[in-house]
């Protein structure tokens, strides 16, 4: 099983601090995601998250014309360009203060800085033969503006820029000095001007302040200034907080404190459209480039909003998690991820699309485990004294399992027929034990001395694992005449535990960091695991001591098998997750789940220029009045959430950790529940280049020549063998179908699984994949039988994909009659 996993989506988390933007087609839109950038298709209903980081969150986003390069800016004003296409980092830049505005250029030549008060221009490589040995050539420094500019707009020839800031003017500048005559400023606002925008003739200015004035700004010849000829105030809605204009339609909105927007027609600023979207303010709007669609973000809630004001309808409406995730669970197919919160919320999400499905919000206190059942039956335990049971179909709750005296559930088990749920609690240490079907509590297991922290059932349902704090892990089997229990005692408390795939092996981890292995049957120890040095966390700004010395997450708190069972992926409180096999009890790969500096624990060592006297400087509260909220780089409830539970004067961090982990059952990706959301690895082709067994004649252009000449089986490994998933796809749909079992039966053995994977994808061509997996099966089926260990997760594939054709086949067979009706009209007409 390959190991090359590599982060695809961060779910749970769709906005937090900064400004979202739309691509310029139109289709997709980009948001800061914590130090990261998720991409959500608007169109195709799916989303990815980019996979490099910055050093501190996002702060600013833009793209340019053509949607080929990205560039962000984090708080600290470090900047990172990107090829949005290939998904590559192409260049790291600096520019040595906290950045308030970035726009490229209508002609993407130039991209405008808002670098503190003071406006910066630079040339970007835009053609290949502009050779040029630094990828950023600064061409002018603007400096007349007294306070942070707030934004920045080009004109539509590229020759003037307009800048606002919170010194309540706003600025006209030249790209060149040959139009130096034009710089101009335009005062007369009473409060920060927050936009400033041509109009699509160029003869207007709309400057548009915080305390909802528009003022409409034109040149005079006979005094050889720009003047105010139009006055508006839309101030009767609140507080300003954002804006965006469409110089297409004139169209501008506006973003509300009290969590309204508003669209309104300039020069009159008549009023289209205004709708409370958000109980918290709106912290950016924008418009895409035909005004059709709102883009909408609120921080405080993490959400993001795009709506189509004509039909007055939601094309994306997403929430992020408002709390930190506490446990985490996959669907028996792959394509849901399910997790629980300390507030008590419970999301189901789309793994394809990174959406969120349904919120359950029953549960009144945080939601400790979750499992789930042959039947699709979704099972929940609370501190707040529940079991609760959901219909993942209907999105119900169906069921509710509580104990005689009130007790706070800190574990779950659910027998693999779903007739049987056990909960281990905190407070008496009993699991107690409900009948699904009736509610009713069927038994009590006594025998633990501790909180019973993990609970297990072996795949088969004949036995219960349980793991306590008081140092034991215990196998229950209670279906047989009488009821048996074994034991195994651990030096330190048993944190988690979990069954192998096929049942043989018991994997159970304690707070000493170590990973024991117990075979089912025995009970003896087969393999141990040292994790401590591996699971270290770095220091934190309270930490009177190194790294080194930190006991705080040198241990694995959630545990879990890869589907072969060879492998195991640990997660605990530190930053890194680590994935180790089994057998040889070695680690393979370890995975950083963050380098976000704005959090606690992401640095092994301090810098010594902040501590003073073994404290950090970092721990004081400089500004108590909030400047941070005011400039839209800390929102409120990142704000509010770092002062609880903190001394006056002082603040905290959240904490990095990763409170679950989970290998998704078709064993091509797995789940990282963090403090930054839902972390999705996976193993997929479009993600990264993956080639084969290359040499100098495997080549793109070979490849395609070989198709076109009709060698569509040399061409078929050739495009294997390059990894390219649009080659593979274009080779596939270009064989004909009576050659497809030809190709099949001499298909080299060593890409059969390569190509199992590839046709359970999902297609249009639904018959032409079908017809390809049963020559395959008709060919290699012996050989795949032999060898089902290794075809396990492809066969998990392919399985899936039949199931979706059949579901298809099903609406069509419903359909049959009604097509033979319409067909007999239109020969009738």
């Amino acid at each position: 099983m390959s190991i090359d996993f590599k982060l695809a989506n961060v779910l749970g988390t769709v906005f937090s601090s900064g400004t979202p933007v739309f691509t310029p087609d139109g289709r997709a839109v980009l948001s800061p995601v914590g130090n990261r950038v998720s991409y959500f298709d608007l169109v195709e209903n799916s989303s990815f998250t980019l996979a490099y980081e910055h050093r501190k969150p996002v702060s600013q986003i833009c793209v340019n014309h053509n949607g080929s390069l990205l560039l962000s800016v984090d708080t600290d004003g470090r900047g990172i360009l990107v090829n949005l296409k290939l998904r590559q980092v192409l260049h790291h830049m600096n520019f040595k203060e906290s950045v308030g505005a970035l726009e490229f250029s209508p002609c993407g030549k130039i991209i405008a800085v808002a670098a503190g008060s003071a406006l910066q221009l630079w040339h970007t490589p835009t053609k290949l033969d502009e050779r040029q040995f630094a990828p950023f050539v600064r061409h002018r420094v603007y400096a007349g503006h007294y306070a942070a500019l707030t934004s920045v707009s080009f004109s539509k020839d590229s020759r003037f820029i307009l800048t606002s800031s919170q010194d309540m003017s706003a600025r006209v500048f030249s790209v060149d000095k040959e139009d130096s005559f034009a710089a101009t400023q335009l005062n007369g606002h009473k409060s920060a001007v927050l936009g400033a925008y041509f109009s699509a003739d160029q003869e207007t200015v709309f400057t548009v302040s915080k305390d909802g004035a528009i003022f409409q700004w034109q040149y005079s010849d006979e005094e050889e200034k720009w003047i105010i000829t139009r006055k508006e105030f839309i101030s009767s809605h609140g507080e300003v907080t954002c804006c965006s204009f469409c110089p297409k339609n004139s169209l501008l909105v506006t973003g509300f404190s009290g969590g309204k927007f508003g669209l309104f027609e300039l020069p009159h600023a008549t009023t289209i459209q205004t709708l409370s979207v958000s109980q918290s303010s709106v912290d950016h709007v924008q418009l895409n480039e035909t005004g059709e669609w709102l883009l909408m973000a609120s921080a405080e809630l993490g959400q993001l909003m795009v709506w189509e004001w004509q039909s007055e309808s939601f094309i994306l409406k997403q929430q992020s998690q408002y709390d930190s995730l506490r446990c985490l669970i996959y669907s028996a197919d792959g394509t849901r991820a399910i997790t629980g919160s300390a507030d008590g919320v419970i999301k189901v999400w789309d793994t394809r699309s990174g959406f969120a499905l349904v919120t359950f919000t029953q549960h009144t206190a945080a939601v400790t485990a979750l499992k789930l059942s042959s039947r699709n039956v979704l099972f929940s335990s609370s501190l707040d004294g529940s079991v609760r049971a959901w219909d993942l179909k209907r999105f119900r709750n169906f069921r509710t399992f509580v104990a005689p005296e009130r007790v706070q559930f800190s574990s779950l088990g659910v027998d693999p027929s779903g007739e049987l749920v056990c909960a281990g609690s905190l407070d008496n240490f009993d699991i107690h034990v409900w009948n699904v079907q009736t509610s009713a509590l069927v038994d009590r297991l006594s025998g633990h001395e501790g909180p019973v922290q993990s609970l297990d059932f072996s795949p088969d349902g004949s036995l219960l694992a349980s793991g306590s704090w008081d140092h034991t892990a215990k196998l229950w089997s209670f279906f047989g005449r009488t009821a048996t229990t074994e034991q195994a005692l651990l030096q330190t408390e048993v944190l988690n535990l979990c069954f192998r795939p096929d049942g043989k092996h018991l994997a159970i981890s304690t707070r000493d960091g170590l990973i024991s292995v117990y075979d089912v049957k025995t009970m003896a120890q087969v393999a141990e695991i040292d994790a401590k040095n591996d699971l270290r966390q770095g220091r934190f700004e309270t930490d009177m001591f190194t790294s080194k010395n930190s006991s705080r997450g040198n241990h694995a708190s959630s545990i879990s098998y890869s589907v072969d069972g060879t492998m195991i992926l640990a997660g605990g409180n530190s930053k890194y997750v680590c994935l180790y096999d089994v057998k040889n009890a070695v680690l393979l790969k370890r995975f950083t789940i963050s380098k976000n500096m704005a959090l606690d624990g992401t640095l092994n060592q301090l810098n010594s220029k902040n501590i003073v006297d073994g404290l950090s400087v970092g721990l004081i509260d400089h500004d108590e009045i909030d400047d941070s909220i005011a400039s839209g780089i800390v929102d409120e409830k990142t704000r509010r959430k770092w002062k609880q539970n903190t001394l006056p004067g002082t603040k905290s961090r959240p904490m990095i950790s990763a409170s679950a982990v989970s290998f998704s059952p078709i064993g091509r990706s797995f789940s990282v529940a963090s403090t930054e959301g839902l972390l999705v690895y996976s193993l997929d082709e479009k993600i990264s280049f993956d080639p084969f067994d290359l040499d100098m004649e495997t080549t793109l252009e070979n490849c395609l020549e070989a198709s076109r000449k009709g060698d569509h089986l040399q061409a078929l490994i050739m495009a294997f063998r390059l990894g390219l998933q649009q080659t593979v796809i274009h080779v596939v749909q270009q064989t004909p179908v009576a050659s497809v079992p030809v190709i099949v039966g001499q298909l080299p053995l060593v890409y059969l699984k390569r190509m199992l994977m590839f046709l359970s994808k999902e297609s249009t061509h639904l018959e032409f994949n079908l017809l390809w997996l049963r020559s395959c099966l008709e060919y290699h089926g012996r050989y795949i039988g032999d060898h089902r260990h290794e075809f396990e997760a492809a066969l998990r594939s392919v399985q899936q994909f039949i199931l979706t054709s059949k579901s298809l086949t099903d609406v069509a067979e419903n359909n049959r009659f009604s097509m033979k009706v319409l067909r007999t009209n239109l020969v009738r007409e």
